[in-house]
């Protein structure tokens, strides 16, 4: 009898997950990505957002439309020619599926991101005295002007490049902004040339080191004038073709398939390889051709189809300028003249846990200290290598590095300890996907400085950040681990919201020692007292956790979890979800991005809400709290709850051991679940919608209330 029950356990497990694993309880990858970019599209909407920030939001966007189809679309199309036509497997679409469903939905994004600049953002501005003009909208006298312009800073630098037999179709580098042109030999009126050779075709490139938009001198104005660099090239393009007169000008843009293909096994020297690869990026087969809409010459797009091979789906028609990243420059050139249209400026606190102590080291031999940035300074994290690399006392620095910014005191502290003599091991990640150039460099620099450099794993990413200090002080080894959710970088550390701690726990640091000793040399992976870590051990300790949680709830019935992350796509872990919520116990998702699980729905997740804020800094925290009954567990992570960074990349889970820190953390989720303001939450069918505030509840804004939680700490401290 005990062995038939245990068979129809398993057999009724087995059909269960079966059931979870319906490709109708799953959202797709690719349409949930641009789900999110719609929801940062929506904040160029928000009124609330001052003006020039929600320009930005409209340059983020681009930025990140573009990054999605030079990875994730030329992904598909790559299986698509490889003859790959198998359903993915989640929400049960095929490459083929999934381009045209991505196609669809991106020119609707496209059309309401056009839309946006033309009729909302840009009249908003001109009641701002800023405006954006044609150049037929000049006078006669601003034409002379524009003119002399062209002549002196834009002509030198343009290169015409003739397309015909001798001169093929130029490879034209990826993201370029690009006018074609097609000609009319004026000579074939005097008969000179054949009928056939009267019509030509060059391209001219819009030269990227200069301005994209050109602000215009008017005296006695008090209107600020903008007008764009491939405007005043297209109107003066004539004097490129002396004796050929100009039919038409057709501006485009290509997006290229930048995703690396790096044969690691086979590669003696990684340094080398990448550099290699950058060299391709720039010339990969194109994915997405944008013109100008209304603009265009049919004839030429037809044309551009043909030399660059792809489908008249892959084009996108702008109402306005091509390539919105330029607002960018444009919301930082006019910040300092317009305070009223960007953000109040919020400066990063003291951390609350260093209180009036200048000392870490000290205060982490006492403590585990607590970092939470932006709202806290991320300059004690720099100051942790920067103390480490002028104490005499210490022997030895470990870091892991992903991203840093282009100067970074980080780096700075690293070289300058290695000239001291101390042993400085770094691990540069040079497959941070688009810093790569920026890692290879900064490898290099390292080495000159007498720094030991690492770059990883085969086949794996590390995306750990973990730094290891080791000194001697009477006579005794102390050794200090920084441990984060976010990279080892101080610019978007003012952005970027991100969380870690400093410990001196000494668990955590033989933790630490062995994790860089696995990295650099030979060795078996370490068993850890603390850490977690991925490609082997995490996912494992999540699931488990999960059923430690419905075990608990059977019990006591109080299971409660709250993760939050940038993105959720890991089925195994999806699915254990799915059985917790069967189970009875509630689950809060915080997910900025990318989610393919769908809450709400009856008899599978209606257990589960999920939840996702896009607002003035970008959400990059990963905490996973367990309640298990009394016995809460918290962690922070450098890893979100996809498949990649549970199977292909070397990241860390790690607990927070301090009760004080644990409460505090728990404090902050709530704050930011309790969001009403810039949260948006998922329904059944994978539709985001503003959370519906209670008539009698505050706002909150959980972004600003914990901003505002950092300047109390200080005026109490005061």
């Amino acid at each position: 009898m005990k062995k038939s029950y245990r068979g129809k356990e398993r057999l009724q497990l087995s059909e269960n997950r079966k059931r979870l694993g319906d490709p109708k309880y799953y959202n797709n990858r690719e349409l949930s990505w641009l789900a999110f970019n719609e929801r940062v599209l929506q904040e160029a909407l928000d009124q609330r957002n001052p003006l020039l920030e929600r320009c930005k939001f409209l340059a983020i966007f681009s930025s990140n439309l573009d990054e999605f189809f030079m990875v994730r679309v030329a992904g598909l199309k790559d299986q698509v020619e490889a003859g790959f036509n198998k359903p993915e497997n989640k929400a049960g679409l095929t490459p083929k599926e999934q381009l045209a469903a991505i196609s669809k939905k991106n020119h609707q994004l496209v059309d309401m991101q056009s839309s946006t600049f033309k009729h909302v953002l840009l009249p908003m501005l001109a009641d701002e005295n800023i405006t954006f003009l044609t150049m037929d909208d000049l006078d006669q006298q601003m034409k002379l002007n524009m003119e002399r312009y062209f002549d002196d800073q834009v002509f030198p630098v343009l290169t015409p490049m003739a397309v015909d037999a001798y001169r093929p179709f130029p490879m034209l580098a990826n993201k370029s902004i690009n006018l074609a042109v097609l000609l009319e030999d004026e000579r074939a009126k005097n008969d000179i040339v054949e009928l056939e050779e009267v019509v030509k075709t060059a391209i001219v490139q819009v030269p990227s080191v200069l301005k994209r938009f050109i602000k215009v001198d008017i005296p006695d104005s008090n209107i600020t004038y903008f007008i764009m660099l491939e405007d005043i090239i297209s109107h003066f393009i004539y004097k490129l073709f002396a004796g050929y007169k100009v039919i038409s000008v057709t501006e485009f843009r290509i997006t290229r398939n930048a995703d690396m293909t790096i044969h690691e096994e086979g590669a003696r020297d990684l340094l080398k390889e990448i550099e290699k690869e950058l060299k391709k990026r720039k010339w990969g087969a194109a994915v997405r051709l944008e013109v100008k809409r209304k603009q265009y010459d049919p004839n030429m797009l037809n044309f551009l189809l043909s030399v660059l091979e792809i489908h008249y789906k892959d084009v996108y028609e702008m109402d306005g300028p091509i390539d919105l990243t330029f607002l960018f420059s444009f919301h930082k050139s006019l910040e300092p003249t317009h305070e009223h249209l960007v953000y109040e400026t919020l400066i990063p606190q003291p951390p609350q846990d260093m209180g009036d102590s200048e000392d870490l080291y000290e205060l982490a031999k006492e403590r585990d200290l607590f970092f939470h940035h932006p709202y806290e300074s991320f300059e004690p994290i720099v100051d942790f290598v920067s103390d480490a690399a002028d104490d005499p006392d210490v022997l030895a620095i470990k870091q892991t590095l992903y991203r840093v910014s282009g100067d970074s005191p980080v780096i700075e502290g690293l070289k300058r300890a290695a000239e001291q003599g101390k042993q400085v091991t770094v691990l540069v990640e040079l497959k941070a996907r688009f810093d790569e150039e920026n890692n290879v460099q900064w490898a290099k620099e390292l080495e000159k400085a007498g720094c030991h450099v690492i770059y990883g794993m085969t086949y794996l990413k590390t995306h750990s950040k973990i730094t290891l200090v080791v000194r001697r002080r009477n006579n005794q080894i102390e050794q200090f681990v920084h441990l984060g959710t976010g990279n080892y970088n101080d610019q978007t550390a003012k952005i970027y919201t991100d969380m870690g701690i400093i410990t001196s726990k000494r668990e955590f640091g033989i933790d630490a020692t062995n994790f860089f000793n696995y990295l650099s040399g030979y060795a078996e992976k370490p068993l850890f007292h603390q850490l977690s870590m991925a490609p082997f051990d995490m996912k494992t300790d999540f699931l488990s956790d999960i059923d430690i949680e419905m075990e608990n709830h059977k019990k006591y019935g109080d299971g409660y979890i709250i993760f939050k992350m940038n993105s959720l796509t890991d089925k195994d872990l999806i699915m254990k979800m799915y059985e917790a919520s069967c189970a009875g116990v509630n689950i809060d998702l915080i997910v900025r991005g990318i989610c393919c699980l769908r809450p709400q729905i009856p008899g599978v997740s209606e257990n589960i809400r999920v939840i996702s804020i896009v607002g003035r800094f970008l959400e990059h925290t990963r905490i996973y709290y367990f309640r298990h009954h009394q016995n809460s567990k918290m962690y922070l992570s450098s890893a979100d709850l996809m498949t990649r960074n549970m199977e292909k990349r070397v990241e860390l889970l790690f607990p927070i051991i301090d009760g004080n820190i644990k409460q505090r953390l728990y404090e902050i989720l709530q704050i930011i679940s309790n969001d009403n303001v810039k949260a948006r939450m998922q329904d059944q069918n994978g539709i985001y919608h503003y959370v519906e505030k209670a008539d009698e509840a505050p706002k909150i804004d959980s972004q600003m209330e914990l901003f505002k939680r950092a300047y109390m700490v200080k005026e109490d401290e005061e």
